[in-house]
């Protein structure tokens, strides 16, 4: 009995919920042996008892068919998530935390980050849900490699898509490919109201939306429909994008929704033949916004070939490439988001209900000019 043949044993058991091995996702942290007598200790992300359990089952199974007589599977499991503690109006109350990632404008990648943080915050033992709610680009049925795949309708809901551990939802697989959508605002609030009431989320972690450009309807239709636990916003380091990224902090600050950090984009140019890092759009430029803000640069996500190969293939870097520096900065991150997620609840979490709508009916909520916070009874905060 030798540790190539233990590894080799463990290759066959799959992590529940994704199609790799704990060998390939580094899990297995120690293994002794003593003649026929083998321990393995296996450092799982999941805080689920049906996981551990299952791992263990069969990770005893596989190892008595190569010969090992008597098992001992240790699992080292992080703690159960805490509740959310949050306040105020939720039409998805099965979903513990949401997660906001806006940007002031287009093309900067916010579909790309949205994507591979939830892959990563899967990968770290969260039940994650992504919701696609970039109305007119909605972009993640492909990179999230399910474009073909239509939804199930369970009566009058519609099941979410389920993708490398995360469920999905996307305006994306309801519509026929390439169908252009010529909404109105009212049309945007609603579809964003039915994404969170008529999707059978399971009961999640966290809810990753990935939001349109711009501080408009869709925005300030989720922050009044569910508590959102933290907002990020997504960048690039041009001044250009950083002129925009600033309104959509500031919209987080009109809508008390907690600023998790600043992605910032195409950070960097890493040359797939060298590995030497160009910063051919700049770096760092984000610095002096996310101190204006009082917040942080949660990561600077470089220019990688595996990251746009990876998006038009159905498969998130994230996922198939962890040892690239860009899986190393996306894990980084989603492990502060958690940790910012977790220190909100421990606190006391967030609460919607002052940017709640309170005009009467037939009277325009837009018809001020108040920011929410500084509402009388009548804002929608639509300044």
């Amino acid at each position: 009995m030798t540790k190539e043949i233990i590894e080799t044993a463990l290759k066959n058991v799959i992590y529940p919920g994704f199609t790799k091995d704990i060998v390939s996702f580094g899990f297995i942290k120690d293994i002794n042996i003593a003649g026929s007598v083998v321990t393995v200790t296996v450092d799982i992300t999941s805080s689920a008892d049906e996981v551990a359990s299952q791992l263990k089952a069969e990770a005893t199974e596989e190892l008595k068919k190569v010969g090992a007589t008597n098992v001992t599977i240790n699992i080292q499991a992080p703690k159960m998530p805490r509740e959310s503690s949050s306040k105020g109006k939720n039409i998805a109350p099965q979903v513990k935390n949401f997660i906001m990632v806006s940007s002031g404008k287009g093309g900067v990648g916010k579909s790309t980050t949205s994507v591979n943080l939830a892959v990563a915050l899967a990968m770290q033992g969260h039940k994650v849900g992504l919701l696609d709610a970039d109305i007119y680009g909605p972009n993640i049925p492909r990179m999230m490699g399910v474009e073909t795949v239509k939804p199930e309708v369970q009566g009058n809901k519609v099941l979410p898509i389920k993708a490398y551990g995360i469920e999905m939802m996307s305006m994306g697989s309801l519509m026929e490919e390439g169908q252009s959508l010529i909404w109105r605002g009212a049309m945007i609030m609603k579809a964003v109201e039915q994404f969170l009431r008529d999707i059978l989320w399971s009961d999640l972690d966290c809810l990753i939306i990935d939001m349109p450009p711009g501080t408009g309807d869709a925005q300030l239709t989720l922050a009044q429909s569910v508590p959102v636990t933290l907002g990020l916003t997504v960048t690039t380091p041009q001044m250009v994008s950083l002129d925009d990224s600033r309104r959509s902090l500031d919209m987080f600050k009109k809508l008390n929704i907690p600023i998790a950090g600043i992605i910032e984009n195409m950070s960097g140019f890493i040359a797939p033949d060298t590995g030497v890092e160009y910063d051919i759009f700049g770096k760092g430029t984000t610095e002096p916004m996310a101190k204006e803000f009082d917040t942080k640069i949660l990561a600077e996500i470089p220019i990688e070939p595996a990251i746009r190969t990876g998006g038009d293939n159905g498969k998130p870097v994230t996922y198939f490439a962890p040892d690239s520096e860009t899986t190393k900065r996306f894990m980084a991150a989603a492990e502060d988001i958690w940790a910012q997620i977790e220190k909100i609840n421990e606190e006391g979490g967030v609460d919607n209900q002052a940017i709640q709508p309170t005009t009467p009916p037939g009277v325009s909520a837009c018809s001020t000019t108040a920011a929410p916070q500084e509402s009388s009874g009548s804002s929608c905060g639509c300044s």
